[in-house]
């Protein structure tokens, strides 16, 4: 999957800062299962190294894995925090 630059897009005036607000980590050829399961669990608060492995392994076989879904203000916080250590990240979505 080539690799998204895009920030996350931002709702209209409604959509507040509640809501489930998902962050998905894409599947890419240049992150290990090492980075991805260490780098979720150093940044995403209850996911331990052996759960990291797992989503890590989800993110493999599917294509991509949902990491995170909570408020708005936290979920783009990870986002970025994911993002700035080199994981391939899909547009924060509501859902």
């Amino acid at each position: 999957m080539p690799d998204t630059l895009e920030k996350p897009c931002t709702a209209g005036p409604d959509s507040g800062l509640g809501g489930h607000w998902r962050v998905i980590v894409r599947n890419d050829d240049h992150n290990t299962f090492d980075h991805v399961a260490r780098t979720l669990a150093r940044f995403i608060p209850g996911v331990t190294l052996d759960r990291g492995y797992e989503l890590a392994n989800r993110i493999h076989s599917s294509g991509q894995a949902i990491v995170y879904s909570g408020m708005r203000e936290i979920a783009e916080h990870f986002w970025e925090q994911l993002k700035s250590a080199g994981l391939t990240m899909a547009p924060l979505e509501q859902g």
